[in-house]
């Protein structure tokens, strides 16, 4: 008797236990899928240089910056891990993209331009290679930067700009360099974004 009632249910378990792996499974597959355009692509991990699909930020309110290691906005980076720190539990990441389109005032390596970040102020946030962001004649312009120019119609002028990527992943504010991480109408509107 108890086999007549144990096979059914070890049976009626182990078809469950297969039809959830496989909805999650459909699910995982899926996600990919659901990566707005903007953020669908790879770009190199600034201390390893591996691809990182971008993806990964889908439903995160994401700042991208580009920065730079001797320029007078270079103490930004402060205000950008703090914001980072404080904010990422909730949701925000900052993305920067050391950029040598501006007085040339990133010139080094990535292996020295990780090293800076970490050593001087503490960089946690995810970093990425040295990545063209303006069409000022000297190569390609990263193609995540001129998707975010033809959302907003502005690119940046100078190291430090700031884009702002809703969570919706197509939503996307501009703020020049003299913009502070830590001024509070950028703080207002990212807790904002947050919010939603």
């Amino acid at each position: 008797m108890l086999d007549r009632i144990g096979f059914p249910t070890v049976a009626r378990r182990l078809a469950l236990g297969w039809l959830l792996a496989t909805a999650a499974g459909a699910v995982s597959a899926a996600a990919p899928a659901a990566c707005p355009a903007l953020l669908n692509r790879e770009v190199p991990r600034l201390q390893d240089e591996k691809p990182q699909n971008l993806c990964q930020y889908s439903g995160k309110v994401v700042v991208v910056v580009n920065t730079a290691s001797y320029c007078g906005f270079t103490s930004q980076y402060k205000g950008l891990e703090s914001l980072y720190a404080r904010y990422k539990d909730k949701g925000l990441v900052v993305l920067g993209f050391p950029s040598n389109d501006f007085g040339s005032q990133e010139p080094g390596s990535a292996k020295e331009i990780a090293a800076f970040c970490e050593n001087t102020f503490g960089v946690k946030f995810p970093m990425f290679t040295k990545t063209r962001v303006a069409n000022n004649g000297a190569g390609d312009v990263s193609p995540l930067y001129v998707d975010l120019r033809q959302k907003t119609g502005s690119s940046p002028r100078w190291n430090f700009h700031k884009y702002v990527i809703a969570r919706d992943g197509t939503t996307v504010q501009s703020f020049g360099s003299t913009v502070d991480p830590e001024d509070r109408k950028f703080v207002d509107n990212i807790e904002k974004l947050l919010a939603n």
